[in-house]
């Protein structure tokens, strides 16, 4: 006859369950523990860098780059002390030093986990970087492109790819209106006061763009594409004799009275076609020579341009 041995289990089933709430507990932690954060590359002024995707404590340093960010919806948790543009009055954000240089100790107590740079403050990213992953967003002379490039990776990091695209479709609009306008109305000479200073701009320059994006045909081809522009005096501007006058008042630009109106009031000024004609064009200065690049202040000028050629 077999005999059948009853094996006793009752010592480690009474295991199995004492270890049965620390097991809960680390299922628990895993569901509830916050997943690693998604890397993306973007292109920047430096070339491709690889940061965490939508990152929520962000300091920005770049007119530009708070422009289109702020257009996005994204929410800033550091800016520069002055915005200069009208439309970023509404910025609420904690200061975190000045456009040209950053106050590294308040921008180390705000913590972010992204920091963003650009233009005047590109030369900071060495000591910016050694707080918090760093972006370089320049934006370069080829202006057009550099922009909508920004709203796309932009888009892509904050996860708004939704507000990218209707964006994107907005500037894409605004600037072929602009090239409408301005097509076969005559060539134009781009110019920058500064108090009693005047400086020419061409194709290549800063404001290039004006050109070799919209199809306005320079007055004078032969100006060098320097980030200030040729400096240039009044009896240049009557030799070319442009058909339209492009005007950026930078004393405005950076909060101080106005100057171009009286600097270009004289009779060398007064008796070229496009005073003649009533074509001088004052854009708003801000947008153009503080966040050149920026959304808003690209389809502002797109706007403002279109409608001064339409006239």
């Amino acid at each position: 006859m077999i005999q059948l041995t009853r094996t006793k289990t009752a010592a480690p089933r009474k295991a199995r369950l004492r270890a049965l709430p620390a097991l809960i507990a680390a299922l628990i932690a895993l569901q509830t523990a916050p997943a690693a954060a998604q890397e993306i590359t973007v292109s920047t002024a430096r070339g491709e860098a690889t940061v965490s995707m939508a990152p929520e404590n962000v300091a920005v340093f770049d007119i530009a780059a708070i422009d289109t960010l702020t257009a996005m919806g994204v929410d800033l948790a550091g800016v520069p002390d002055k915005l200069y543009v009208p439309y970023l009055s509404g910025v609420n954000a904690p200061q975190v030093g000045t456009l040209f240089e950053p106050n590294l100790e308040a921008l180390a107590q705000i913590n972010p986990d992204l920091i963003v740079i650009g233009g005047r403050t590109a030369v900071q990213y060495d000591a910016v970087s050694k707080l918090a992953p760093t972006l370089d967003m320049t934006i370069s002379q080829d202006t057009i492109n550099d922009a909508r490039s920004r709203i796309e990776s932009y888009g892509a990091l904050f996860d708004k790819q939704d507000q990218a695209t209707e964006m994107t479709m907005r500037f894409d609009a605004s600037l072929k209106a602009a090239q409408d306008a301005v097509a076969g109305k005559g060539n134009g000479l781009i110019l920058m006061t500064n108090g009693p200073k005047v400086s020419a701009y061409g194709v290549g320059s800063r404001f290039g763009w004006i050109h070799s994006a919209l199809g306005l045909p320079q007055a004078f081809d032969k100006l060098v594409p320097e980030t200030h522009g040729d400096s240039v005096s009044f009896e240049f501007i009557a030799e070319v004799n442009p058909d339209w006058l492009i005007v950026i008042d930078r004393s405005v630009a950076v909060g101080e009275a106005a100057s171009a109106d009286t600097t270009l009031d004289n009779p060398l000024i007064n008796g070229t076609t496009a005073a003649q004609k009533g074509q001088i064009v004052m854009l708003s200065p801000a947008p153009l020579y503080i966040a050149g690049g920026g959304y808003t202040a690209m389809t502002q000028s797109f706007d403002e341009i279109a409608t001064a050629f339409t006239k």
